[in-house]
């Protein structure tokens, strides 16, 4: 999915049937190289890639259980955010010139629209989409979602005896027991580049997951500085006087999902799009300023 991938595995002396961490290890990496093989745009030879292909053309195909499910997820999310989280922005990173979009066919400037983009055929798991759609970010906390269960299907119960935190380019899933005996210490990072974090949150389950400009942006053709998080209004980069977003929530790919809908907003809307969602978020101006929402603050340790 694009991201390097860390696990920390805590298991406590005594405790019986707590899988090996070399089992956790391997049912973690082969959930993200199916994710990858079914959901990343970098591959030719992924599903979603094969279904854009197809984009357009009206016809109901079926597709694999786990990319049902994510555009499942992601048209929730489309209808949930009134429209603020829409795959469909693939056809504008590609104009843009984005790595691991490519797309020939013209794109329209405004990419928001009323009209449904994904029909869905659940007897058959079957779809047809109106446009290429993207699936990256929520393909990740999908991925981060999918091997926490598989580890949990090993056997041994997340508790005060086994514990875990995947790790996947800075967006955590975590469970059970940290090293610490206590709930797992997250740092909020710097996306302006500083070598401390600008805060610190402790969490003893689910996700913290975080959208940054940090590293995905880029200079186009014409000279322009963009990045990758891309406003269905306008079909531009978004996000105006911020350069990341950090959301706490029990589910890796809703976190995601909220992330993007905060970034979106914009330093001047993002504090009352977090509140009205009771979201722990936490964000980071051009200026270097960190914000947070009361949630938040209940989560953060550091700074008091």
């Amino acid at each position: 999915m694009g991201s390097p991938l860390r696990l920390t595995v805590v298991v406590r002396d005594g405790t019986d049937g707590a899988p090996d961490p070399g089992a956790c290890w391997r049912v973690v990496s082969e959930e993200f190289d199916l994710a990858d093989l079914e959901l990343s745009n970098f591959r030719d030879d992924s599903a979603v890639s094969e279904l854009n292909g197809h984009a357009g053309d009206g016809v109901v195909r079926p597709v694999t259980p786990r990319l049902y499910r994510s555009l499942a997820l992601a048209d929730r999310a489309w209808r949930m955010t009134g429209g603020a989280f829409d795959p469909r922005v693939y056809g504008a990173l590609a104009r843009l010139g984005h790595r691991g979009a490519s797309d020939p066919r013209p794109v329209n400037a405004t990419i928001r629209t009323t009209e449904r983009w994904l029909v869905r055929e659940a007897s058959e798991g079957a779809v047809a989409v109106t446009a290429p759609v993207d699936l990256g970010g929520i393909g990740k906390g999908l991925a981060l979602r999918w091997a926490l269960a598989a580890v949990a299907r090993l056997g041994a119960p997340f508790g005060d005896s086994f514990g875990l935190m995947v790790d996947a380019g800075g967006d955590i899933v975590v469970a059970g027991t940290s090293p610490d005996d206590g709930p797992w210490l997250v740092g909020i990072e710097d996306p302006l580049g500083g070598e401390t974090s600008l805060a610190v949150a402790a969490i003893r389950a689910g996700a913290v997951c975080t959208s940054s400009i940090r590293l995905a942006r880029w200079t186009t053709h014409d000279g322009r500085a963009v990045h990758h998080l891309i406003d269905p209004d306008t079909g531009e980069p978004g996000g105006e006087g911020l350069v990341a977003v950090t959301v706490a929530a029990a589910d890796p790919a809703w976190a995601e999902i909220w992330t993007k809908r905060v970034f979106l907003a914009g330093a001047n809307r993002a504090a009352d799009v977090a509140r009205s969602r009771g979201l722990a978020a936490w964000w980071v101006t051009e200026a270097g300023e960190l914000a947070m929402t009361p949630a938040a603050r209940q989560a953060t340790i550091w700074p008091a």
